[in-house]
């Protein structure tokens, strides 16, 4: 019967029609559940109705916003805009009329610049004082007003020429909008029926949208006039120009000052003095996370970073009081960020100094990229192939003593892979340590013997430099003392990385991303995912017989039962968390029941099952080749 719904949905049928289908199950007969289901399904068809109804509105107002907009970026005429906009307004409001008004800033009111459906001639030529009529109120207070019968209406100054207008326009309900250009309300866009009729809230805004549109095509045409009157200014832009070509060939003359200072192997900080020296003033360097490398300007608060921002975005030098921000990017990514406190500066010397600053640590990152790929492929070795001749003698040319103590820190990130291993190689050379990436995750052999404390520093630090959650797992490497040449007990350096990999994982399934931590700080858990702990067997003990009972099936007992644990024993909002009947979920209820036994619900063996549940979850987030027992 239901069928009867959709083929009344296929075809637009009225509201009315959709009792059609009750009436003939009742004149059949029908039960009173047939009766019921086939009512429920009424309602559920006519909000599918009324939501096309509302798509298929709400396209229209966007195609029309579309098509206006596409008006105002070819602007030739100011008027066959507004007309247009006012056109579109009576018809996608389904009015009588549609019209504008504009302030007159030398009267002091408004007048009737654009209607559309008007039929009076007394109407045309209105003019509204402020806070005079319901249009004179708009443009007084900037509000949108509406009134379903006007005349009736006491919120308003009623003016006797202006209602003997209305009523010669035969008006009955009308909408009025600013026109708003910043704070200053330039005019009002109107709607009107010449019946009795409510505005929704939809209807103003749409109407606003079309009011901005206008606004911003009145504005145009304000800044067209002002680029004429800049046209007639070309003696003076002259004058202008030649003294720009006389600060560009200074510009010139002080970049090539430092790019000399860059050949004779300066640094940032030549490059700043001369900056001081030909600008004057005291000048900041700062690197791509806002810390300075040279230089001091004090105290740099939120809108100096907001500057450099703007000045990445623009591609030029940013005024902020009596600082100039000079900001470059690479790849979008900040690179470094020059503030110069001057009175008065030239900003394309800074713009440059930018420049070279940004080579010369691009040139920096480069060195320290092919450093951090040498360390890397030390740590690929020491975790692949521990066998290999010569790696402590690599270690101690890197300043990396694998006799001493050492842990290995696995961190998990979700993207930004360059930024992370750069990080994590920039961390590791300062901790005379080891980096590598791997995929989404970076792995670090650094000196220490808190590994928890280290996966907290590294997950803490990694998550400040990617502005998104590292999650950090770590275990002791246990290395021996090794003879000089000999292998440095690389063996334990993949077991302790696979233990690191597995707590960062347990970190994750345990929903604690952005936190750090050793097997020692995970208590149970931690037991479950260090080296010879029997994880699987412990679940398949447990829930085993759900998880096969699933395996074979195709069933869902094992995220039901989840769900219910989840919901505090509730079969009610297990059943809303998965979107299922409540009945399917005490059906599901009990054929687990069945499977795991009598006494399942009992606390200690409750707590059981949720323990193994949250570990056969974690067993699925883990690859067969990183959990040491297997998958789960």
């Amino acid at each position: 019967m239901t069928t009867h719904f959709l083929e009344l949905l296929a075809r637009e049928a009225s509201a009315v029609e959709f009792e059609g289908p009750i009436v003939e199950a009742r004149a059949q007969g029908a039960d009173p559940a047939t009766i019921e289901e086939l009512e429920q399904a009424k309602i559920q068809a006519l909000k599918v109705r009324a939501l096309l109804r509302r798509r298929a509105r709400r396209e229209a107002e966007l195609s029309a916003l579309y098509d206006t907009a596409g008006d105002l970026a070819a602007l030739r005429d100011l008027d066959a805009v507004l007309e247009a906009i006012v056109h579109r307004a009576r018809q996608l409001l389904a009015t009588d009329i549609a019209y504008m008004t504009l302030h007159d800033p030398e009267q002091g009111d408004t007048y009737m610049r654009v209607t559309d459906g008007s039929i009076s001639a007394k109407f045309r030529a209105l003019r509204l004082a402020m806070g005079a009529g319901l249009g004179g109120l708009v443009a007084q207070t900037a509000t949108p007003y509406a009134t379903a019968d006007y005349f009736a209406d006491a919120r308003f100054r009623h003016k006797g020429h202006i209602d003997e207008a209305v009523k010669e326009e035969g008006l009955v309900a009308i909408l009025g909008v600013p026109l708003r250009l910043g704070q200053r309300v330039i005019g009002v866009l109107m709607a009107a029926n010449r019946s009795a009729r409510p505005f929704h809230q939809e209807e103003v805004s749409l109407l606003a949208s079309l009011a901005a549109h206008a606004a911003v095509a009145i504005d145009n045409a304000r800044l067209l006039q002002e680029t004429r009157n800049a046209l007639e200014e070309l003696s003076q832009a002259h004058r202008t120009a030649r003294a720009h070509g006389e600060a560009v060939e200074r510009a010139a003359l002080a970049h090539d000052r430092m790019t000399s200072l860059v050949l004779r192997g300066g640094g940032i900080e030549d490059v700043a003095a001369v900056v001081t020296e030909v600008l004057g003033g005291s000048l900041a360097v700062l690197d791509d996370l806002g810390r300075p490398i040279t230089g001091d300007v004090g105290e740099l608060d939120a809108g100096v970073f907001e500057a450099a921002q703007a000045s990445r975005a623009l591609g030029r030098t940013v005024r902020r009081g009596d600082q100039l921000i000079a900001s470059v990017d690479v790849g979008g990514e900040p690179l470094c960020t020059l503030v110069l406190r001057s009175d008065d500066a030239d900003e394309r010397i800074l713009e440059r100094a930018a420049l070279v600053c940004a080579l010369l640590l691009l040139f920096r990152r480069s060195v320290a990229e092919a450093e951090g790929r040498v360390r890397g492929e030390l740590l690929e070795d020491l975790i692949s192939r521990p066998d290999s001749p010569g790696l402590a003698d690599r270690a101690r040319r890197l300043g990396v003593d694998l006799r001493a103590p050492h842990v290995v820190v696995v961190a998990r990130h979700g993207g930004q892979r360059e930024r992370a291993a750069f990080w994590a190689s920039s961390h590791a050379t300062v901790r005379h340590g080891l980096a590598a990436g791997r995929g989404d995750e970076v792995v670090l052999l650094l000196p220490g013997v808190d590994a928890g404390g280290l996966a907290q520093r590294v997950a803490a630090e990694l998550s400040a430099s990617l502005h998104s959650p590292a999650t950090a797992g770590a275990s002791p490497a246990r290395l021996p003392e090794a003879a000089p040449g000999g292998p440095p007990g690389g063996r334990d350096v993949a077991e302790a990385y696979q233990e690191a990999r597995r707590c960062a994982e347990a970190l994750l399934a345990l929903g604690r991303a952005g936190d750090g931590a050793s097997p020692a700080e995970l208590g149970f858990v931690g037991l479950l995912v260090g080296d010879g702990r029997d994880v699987r067997g412990f679940v398949g003990r447990v829930v085993g017989a759900v998880i096969d009972y699933d395996a074979r099936r195709g069933t869902a007992l094992t995220d039901t039962l989840s769900a219910y644990f989840g919901t505090g024993g509730s079969p009610s909002r297990t059943a809303e968390a998965m979107h299922i009947h409540v009945n399917t979920v005490t059906q599901r209820l009990d054929r687990i029941g069945k499977l795991l036994g009598d006494g399942w619900l009992e606390p200690e063996r409750a707590l059981e099952i949720q323990l193994a549940l949250r570990l056969h979850r974690l067993g699925h987030t883990s690859s067969p080749q990183t959990v040491g027992p297997g998958p789960i």
